[in-house]
């Protein structure tokens, strides 16, 4: 079978999983709940904004369909420890959080370009932009507003010309007026792992996403102490499988993140997009 088209003509087929990049995931989506399928896609959500809420408005057409995206695996371990303990204020108020997200990808002049690096296929979603917002969002609550800048240290690779930045500097700040400052990169050799800073009044939490490893330290401490996550509280990879329970469960079950949470982060890839265009600050109405 040479055309994804074609299995939705299946009438065995229930489900159809979606691997690819980002420029297919709208029209499949919504031709497959169209044709009677649940719909589990990857990541990121789609290429653009325009066409994430397409595939919501979609999924609303159909609610006895089952549609989930697929997360960030990222953070997902220390997830309900990271969201208990600032509900308890661990660390006081927050006021403001700093994430650092390098690697050295796209540093070498004379590699094609990836899939990633195209727009035509990867829409206007950058490096890690949208898979940490998912995160932040998870724990801290919506992105209001961005400022962002953009660049690109190899416009041409092999004849093709490069528009998505290779290195990424987002400003940002969240509905509970913590301010955010997100630094994302390709082109950073020898970079340490992606980490999360979130400082309060009373301390300050560090999420090493490279070792999952968590770190905090009280006002007036010197030293950073592990934050061990307790079994209860642990969580690990169970996509699939609760993707397939939501399925079996005929609609009685959700899994999540689902569809709205996919526009939540969408509309930070949009804003950020916007912010770079236009080189301005750009509000997101949530």
């Amino acid at each position: 079978m040479r055309n994804w088209a074609d299995l939705l003509a299946l009438p065995d087929l229930d489900i159809i999983w979606i691997g690819t990049p980002p420029y297919m995931h709208s029209a499949v989506t919504v031709s497959a709940l169209e044709a009677g399928k649940h719909v589990f896609c990857q990541a990121r959500m789609a290429m653009d904004l325009a066409e994430a809420d397409e595939m919501l408005a979609a999924s609303k057409r159909y609610p006895e369909l089952v549609t989930m995206l697929c997360p960030p695996p990222f953070g997902m371990r220390g997830d309900l420890l990271i969201k208990k303990l600032l509900a308890e204020n661990y660390i006081g108020r927050l006021h403001d959080v700093r994430l650092q997200s390098f690697t050295d990808a796209y540093l070498n002049p004379e590699a094609p370009a990836h899939w990633r690096q195209k727009i035509e296929i990867s829409g206007l979603n950058v490096l890690t932009l949208g898979l940490y917002v998912e995160v932040l969002q998870r724990w801290l609550g919506n992105i209001t507003g961005v400022f962002a800048h953009g660049k690109i240290l190899q416009a041409e690779r092999r004849g093709y010309q490069v528009i998505i930045p290779d290195m990424l500097n987002v400003l940002c700040t969240f509905e509970s007026g913590v301010e955010g400052v997100l630094e994302f990169s390709g082109v950073h050799a020898g970079a340490p792992g992606d980490c999360l800073e979130v400082y309060g009044d009373r301390g300050s939490l560090i999420y090493d996403f490279t070792n999952e490893r968590i770190r905090s330290v009280k006002y007036g401490a010197r030293d950073l102490e592990d934050v061990d996550v307790p079994p209860e509280l642990m969580t690990e990879w169970r996509v699939e499988d609760d993707f397939i329970a939501a399925v079996k469960s005929k609609g009685r079950v959700r899994p999540r993140p689902n569809f709205e949470e996919g526009i939540r982060y969408m509309r930070v890839v949009q804003a950020v997009a916007d912010s770079r265009d236009r080189n301005e600050w750009v509000a997101i109405k949530t």
